[in-house]
């Protein structure tokens, strides 16, 4: 039984994680890591063997806490660990496993995923399926678990992950260590590395950080200036910022799009110009750490609970910032998206076009009907409970309609099932 009908390979539905203890050396000359992952969970049906992904690594030993005699065997996408006895639903269990080799991204029908190096450096780009390019792991998005990551690496390079615990230099190399306290699906863990000045900000009561090469210092400082305010707005319409920190990367390289991360967005030298003309990037990407990275996804299938309101936080952010408002952003995507091909299920897009702009644009445009239809109060009411009820959790495209029904009734349930269920575009509503 496949755990994501979008990625049947991935992950053991066997199995729930708890805790990531990654113990890592990376050597960026050679592109060489080895590593210890010792994981912990859950077993929650009865499972004869454990399975975890892994890809283009190879693991050279194994240990199952408490049992001896369990074994292991590797195939081109997992390692398969099996005990002395079948394992019952509710038992614990707690794996070790030693691997190495020189990581590199998987080829998928998303692109190139995971680990990547850079000109000098490496970007760790994970969604949907990445993840394993540079650790065991149960690679759904709906296993979510807590990491503690030690990374060894050669001097002279910055490191940013997660929240920094500390660094140190240990025979001549810089060890940094990393823990995500914050529930965590595997595709948002992240390591990235350059040539960086890291720079500290109070992000409206938020502890932020700015990473980024010193030729970029002047762009990165116009373009994120309002980087607090923008946190002081999302604060009062989304609820409390859902992580200890938020990290802003930029690379020396030119990125195809920009990353969301657990706590952190990803930039490339591209999306920084030093005028403000990619703001709605930035915007996007610190409206996941509430849509996507607190209120996870059960599923795949439901992406537009990720990039559809992502999206609509662009419009909020231009409207409370004095560019055009909501309305007419909506509007005028409505207008773009009546001249496309309508073959698309919102809430339900397939592997294939689960990235398709449209999810994005047409998952905004859903919000901004039901916006229309409650009006503001209502309507940022919603917004608020469905931060505030699935923080840290994970969920689907049923659990927002339900949340709909209960705050503004059941017609305004209704009016999302075309929006969210039939190719053809609706008409937004009269504003």
């Amino acid at each position: 039984m496949s755990v994501d009908a979008y990625t049947p390979q991935s992950g053991d539905a066997a199995i729930s994680v708890s805790h990531y203890d990654l113990q890592l050396d990376y050597r960026i000359a050679t592109n060489r890591l080895t590593g210890t992952a010792r994981i912990s969970g859950t077993v929650v049906s009865d499972a004869a063997a454990l399975t975890f992904d892994l890809v283009g690594l190879r693991a050279t030993k194994v240990r199952l806490g408490g049992d001896p005699r369990a074994r292991f065997t590797q195939s081109d996408r997992k390692v398969k660990v099996t005990p002395s006895r079948p394992l019952r639903a509710g038992e614990g269990f707690d794996v070790e496993i030693a691997y190495g080799g020189a990581p590199r991204p998987r080829r998928t029908r998303w692109g190139t995923l995971g680990w990547e190096e850079l000109e000098d450096g490496l970007i760790v780009a994970s969604q949907p399926t990445g993840a394993p390019t540079w650790f065991p792991c149960n690679d759904v998005p709906s296993d979510k678990a807590t990491y503690r990551l030690s990374f060894t690496t050669d001097p002279g390079y910055d490191v940013a992950a997660g929240p920094l615990v500390q660094v140190a230099t240990v025979r001549g190399r810089r060890a940094w260590v990393f823990e995500w306290v914050t529930p965590t699906p595997t595709y948002l863990v992240t390591v990235q590395m350059g040539h960086y000045v890291t720079e500290t900000l109070d992000l409206d009561g938020v502890h932020g950080e700015l990473h980024y090469p010193r030729p970029l210092s002047s762009r990165v400082h116009a373009d994120f200036a309002d980087l607090g305010r923008m946190m002081a707005v999302y604060q009062e319409v989304f609820g409390p910022y859902p992580s200890p920190a938020y990290a802003v990367v930029v690379t020396a390289d030119d990125l195809e799009i920009p990353l969301e991360a657990q706590g952190m967005g990803i930039f490339g030298a591209n999306h920084i110009d030093g005028l403000g003309g990619l703001e709605r990037l930035i915007a996007h990407e610190l409206a996941h750490q509430w849509f996507g990275n607190s209120v996870g996804l059960a599923q795949w299938r439901d992406i537009w609970l990720n990039e559809g309101f992502a999206c609509y936080a662009e419009w909020l952010w231009s409207e409370r910032s004095g560019g055009p408002s909501a309305h007419a952003e909506a509007t005028a995507h409505h207008a773009r998206l009546r001249r496309l091909p309508q073959d698309l299920v919102l809430a339900d897009p397939g592997p294939d076009t689960m990235f398709d702009d449209r999810v994005y644009k047409r998952g905004a445009l859903t919000l901004h009907a039901l916006r229309l239809t409650v009006g503001d109060d209502a309507f940022f009411a919603i917004l608020r409970a469905w931060t505030d009820a699935g923080r840290g959790r994970t969920a689907t495209t049923a659990d927002f309609t339900a949340l709909v029904a209960e705050r503004s009734g059941a017609a305004a349930r209704d009016l999302l099932r075309p929006w969210l269920e039939e190719t053809a575009l609706p008409a937004l509503p009269v504003a």
